[in-house]
């Protein structure tokens, strides 16, 4: 099965001065792919990274949110630009090609290219020698954010890029947001495992998400744990699991169990970045001058070059080093499950392997396809909601349409992976939780369905009264296919809707590793 690229754009197409060459990686809406320089303009380097963003209305895909998170990455890039930590902009453009509607109206950044991602890093070699002189830089990047008055939002090893001389960079400002006083306003998902507590149960509203910087700060504390000792601070094997942790202990229910491998004055600085309130929490100047002296670094220190031989950099065993730093750029890579690649140049393409993306919730055995995991993992992290796992959005998707994302049922007025009714799409599509102004046209990809079903199962889940009868997850499932109030109003599944839950329930078992749920 051939993974389709949000952004598909062929080998040697000409943007600008810019000349597409191979597939980095695809995320759900957007791609990355490497470029080289043509003609002049020799003040700009020789290759960057273009990261393609469909923010035209040629398609359903090119929707309103997807034109606002790329103007909110753009606004920040212009105006930081001189920002040394953070990823450099080159510049921006508009692809004007009618014939290519896939294309046409897509926004580009063109971006500084990188090495690889500090998620690649740490997958390859847990607690690297240079973290802490990373933690240094990263730290010094939300320094430079927040005095100029934004705050990241979603910061996480794979948001951190790593350059040519093993300096750090921040990257990805989707969901980057510029101070109004003491708050500024996000769309309302990001990533569990780096979200305060506070805001896994905040009102969203019309404006979504209000954050403060101590957000960012959290999200550092977490990191730099996880940088120095290989494991997080809150206890549990999944991201769902550890969330639970993270409300427990911002209730005093709980208590911080730092890794007691965490060095003395290490362990301060990540108590103090996830104090139970934002109140409590360090932060600003004070907080990089502490990281600087733990780290031993000076301000803008640089970290050790990786080995090199015959002076060309050891890039180590990774399929593909700068399309795991794609997922710096804001792009979850996709595995191509038999190619995937733009057009004709799937043997050229560098892909990034998925076949075990999140094997510690997902099973990798019982035939869920690959080019699926991501969006499916991701996805249900987007979610609070305990409940909503990747295994069982899996086990819906197979329920509805066997992961047939070309399905199609006019009778039902049904489409895709996820069985939309288009009216219903409309809700969901986007991340800020505001309906589109149109209903959507299917067909309907599974970077629109699956992300998508997340969020609706989202609002399914608290909506559902307690004490109903039957698995709280199928119940979902039920709710999902009929509403949450047929549900509560049965008092459990319907009958009508027991041979699908059936399916659910069986799916969802085979699904979940074993020991999770």
């Amino acid at each position: 099965m051939n993974d389709p690229y949000a952004v598909p754009v062929p080998k040697g197409y000409r943007v600008g001065r810019w000349e597409v060459r191979d597939p980095i990686a695809t995320g759900a809406f957007g791609s990355v792919y490497e470029a080289r320089r043509t003609g002049g303009h020799t003040e700009l380097p020789d290759t960057a990274a273009l990261k393609f963003l469909p923010t035209g209305t040629h398609t359903p895909r090119q929707l309103t949110h997807l034109r606002e998170l790329a103007e909110r990455e753009l606004e920040l890039l212009r105006r930081l630009r001189s920002a040394p930590r953070l990823i450099r902009l080159y510049e921006t453009l508009t692809v004007d090609d009618p014939a290519r509607p896939g294309l046409d109206g897509a926004t580009v950044l063109v971006l500084e290219r990188a090495e690889r991602s500090l998620a690649a890093l740490l997958s390859r070699a847990p607690r690297p020698e240079a973290g802490p002189a990373l933690l240094a830089q990263i730290c010094e990047g939300l320094a430079q954010l927040h005095r100029a008055g934004w705050v990241h939002g979603d910061l996480k090893p794979a948001n951190v890029l790593l350059m040519e001389d093993g300096s750090a960079r921040l990257a990805d400002f989707n969901m980057a947001a510029e101070l109004e006083g003491t708050h500024a306003y996000t769309p309302a998902f990001s990533t569990p495992d780096y979200t305060p507590p506070e805001l896994l149960w905040s009102e969203i509203g019309e404006r979504g998400r209000r954050i403060r910087p101590s957000a960012d700060i959290w999200a550092f504390g977490v990191l730099a744990h996880l940088v120095l000792t290989d494991s997080y601070p809150l206890p549990g094997g999944t991201p769902s699991a550890r969330r639970d942790a993270a409300v427990a202990y911002a209730r005093g229910t709980d208590e911080l169990r730092l890794s007691p491998g965490l060095p003395d004055e290490w362990r301060e600085i990540v108590r103090d970045c996830l104090a139970r309130t934002h109140q409590e929490r360090v932060g600003g100047e004070a907080l990089l001058r502490r990281v600087e002296k733990a780290a031993g670094a000076p301000r803008s220190a640089r970290v050790p070059a990786r080995p090199t031989r015959g002076g060309r950099a050891v890039l180590g065993a990774v399929t593909g080093v700068v399309a795991v730093a794609a997922l710096a750029y804001g792009i979850s890579a996709i595995a191509s499950g038999g190619g995937g690649a733009p057009e004709s140049d799937a043997k050229s393409t560098a892909k990034v392997s998925a076949a075990r993306y999140g094997a510690s919730e997902l099973r990798t055995d019982q035939g869920i396809p690959v080019g699926y995991r991501a969006l499916i993992v991701d996805s249900a992290h987007d979610c609070v909601q305990a409940q909503v796992t990747p295994g069982l959005i899996a086990a819906m998707l197979k329920a509805e349409s066997g992961f047939d994302a070309h399905l199609s049922d006019p009778a039902k007025d049904e489409y895709g992976i996820a069985r939309w009714t288009p009216r219903v799409l409309r809700y969901y599509l986007r991340s800020d939780g505001k309906p589109t102004r149109e209903i959507p046209r299917p067909p309907f990809t599974p970077a629109e369905s699956i992300p998508a079903m997340s969020r609706y199962l989202c609002a399914i889940a608290p909506r559902l009264r307690s004490g109903l009868d039957g698995d709280r997850q199928v119940l979902i499932a039920a709710a999902y296919r009929t509403s949450y109030r047929t549900v509560n109003d049965a008092g459990g599944v319907p009958p009508k809707y027991r041979a699908y839950t059936d399916r659910v329930a069986h799916y969802l078992k085979e699904y979940t590793p074993p020991g999770k749920k």
